[in-house]
């Protein structure tokens, strides 16, 4: 419980209007996109570093828990306030601080929207590779600390790969920096272990990240099958053939219906599965690698493989792939979302197993997922007023359960959170979980910031 005496004093830090303490606002807090809710105490807006630290002052003096949060589209539970408490809310910490273009960097806060950089970047010829599907409205801090990746993953990498220093207020409001703009820092690599936290070890208040070139050409296709495992087949063979798309994403017969009918992208609506297919680079040798993408789709029994013609074709691909979670929407009121990894190799297999597992538990599951890196994202389609919703969370662990017996892993982007703390398991020991619980008690040793996430509980 939070004392009236602290609300004040967390009022003269940040302004009255900043903090949110009505029963009305504090519902709007008590969820994101997963299916957990848990209502915090109050919600403060912080609009700097030094606000951000002096709030976790209070919070450790007071011993109150705390949780960061950016727009809260989180998939996986992790921005709950399982024990009430704060949500510290980093929206209004939305600065791009500094486009270095000269060293290929740039410097935000974490309130920033993942394409509002995009779109800054691209103007000048730049691009930040890191493409959640959820980046109109994915926040750079949420980002770095699910580790998220995107469509672009395949070629580029998720955001660890592309982050290079951080700012971070400490559980006690130590501020520290890791990392700088320089490559290959002496000392730990402290920022790759922060990147992919959960927001378990302190609050992120700056982001130092890579920046890249725009590609000198873009070809992107739209490959379509009868079958949900000739593209998976498909997938498998595109590298194994040696050639490296920037994306091999995938939709099944359920998601192609409501993309179509929500972004009209030009989708068939009586294919089975189809694959958007993007290649960047130079425009050298460009044309031969999707010649020859186009025969591996023939041969894997392809009805027809589309190239878009121009930037307006590619962008309507995209807008349908991009659309593809809010679409499903008109499928059914509620859905689960999974976020499995397999070896691409095994990606067929899976998706028949996956589709068995929905019908053990009578329930439709859509498929839309990052094929080219085995990154599943099976929906499983519910309505909350007539489902038990143990039977759906069941479904979907078996379907993790699955993931993990194929060597895969349970969470390619979505992080861990409350949701998938019980899979963690499926992958790692005891004695792996316990180094990672330790790690978490340096960091945080009265265990405050986001508590109750990653880790199994008895």
């Amino acid at each position: 419980m939070v004392t009236e005496a602290t609300i004040k004093e967390l009022k003269t830090i940040v302004g009255e209007d900043n903090v949110l303490t009505s029963t009305l606002e504090r519902i709007l807090y008590e969820y994101d996109a997963s299916v957990e809710r848990t209502m915090p105490d109050v919600i403060i807006f912080p609009t700097t570093t030094e606000h951000v630290s002096q709030i976790v002052q209070i919070a450790n003096r007071e011993k109150i828990p705390f949780v960061a949060r950016g727009s809260g589209t989180n998939l996986s539970g992790g921005s709950i306030p399982t024990r009430g408490g704060l949500v510290i809310e980093l929206s209004k910490m939305n600065q791009i601080l500094e486009i270095d273009l000269a060293n290929f960097r740039a410097v935000v806060q974490p309130g920033v929207f993942n394409l509002d950089l995009y779109n800054v970047l691209v103007e000048k010829g730049y691009l930040y590779a890191p493409d959640p599907s959820s980046q109109m409205v994915a926040t750079m801090g949420g980002t770095v600390g699910e580790n998220s990746g995107g469509p672009h993953c395949l070629k580029y990498g998720v955001t660890t790969n592309h982050v290079l220093g951080l700012e971070m207020v400490l559980p006690n409001g130590e501020i520290i920096e890791t990392g700088s703009k320089a490559l290959d820092m002496p000392g730990y690599d402290l920022t790759g272990l922060i990147v992919g936290s959960e927001g378990t070890f302190g609050i992120v208040t700056k982001i130092i990240v890579r920046i890249l070139k725009t590609p000198e050409a873009i070809k992107t296709m739209l490959a379509i099958f009868e079958s949900l495992e000739d593209a998976a087949q498909t997938v498998s063979d595109i590298i194994a053939a040696g050639i490296l798309p920037a994306t091999l994403e995938m939709m099944d017969k359920f998601t192609i219906g409501a993309v179509e009918n929500f972004a009209r992208a030009g989708y068939p609506l009586d294919a089975e599965a189809v694959l958007i297919i993007e290649l960047d680079g130079l425009k050298d040798g460009m044309e031969r690698l999707s010649e020859r993408i186009v025969q591996i789709c023939q041969r894997n029994k392809a009805r027809e493989v589309r190239v878009a013609k121009d930037a307006a074709e590619r962008a309507r691909l995209w807008i349908g792939r991009k659309s593809a979670f809010g679409a499903i929407a008109q499928l059914g009121p509620n859905y689960f979302v999974c976020d499995g990894v397999v070896p691409r190799s095994k990606l067929p297999e899976t998706l028949r197993q996956v589709v068995k597992i929905g019908e053990d538990y009578e329930l439709r599951i859509a498929n839309v997922f990052h094929a080219g890196d085995g990154n599943l994202h099976p929906l499983i389609l519910y309505d909350e007023r007539t489902t038990d919703i143990n039977k759906v969370l069941k479904a979907g662990m078996e379907i993790l359960e699955l993931c993990a017996s194929k060597d895969g892993t349970v969470s390619g982007e979505h992080g861990v959170g409350l949701e998938k703390r019980n899979a963690m398991r499926m992958v790692y020991s005891e004695d792996d979980l316990n180094v990672m619980k330790q790690m978490k008690m340096v960091f945080d040793p009265e265990n405050l910031s986001n508590p109750d996430k990653i880790f199994p509980q008895e």
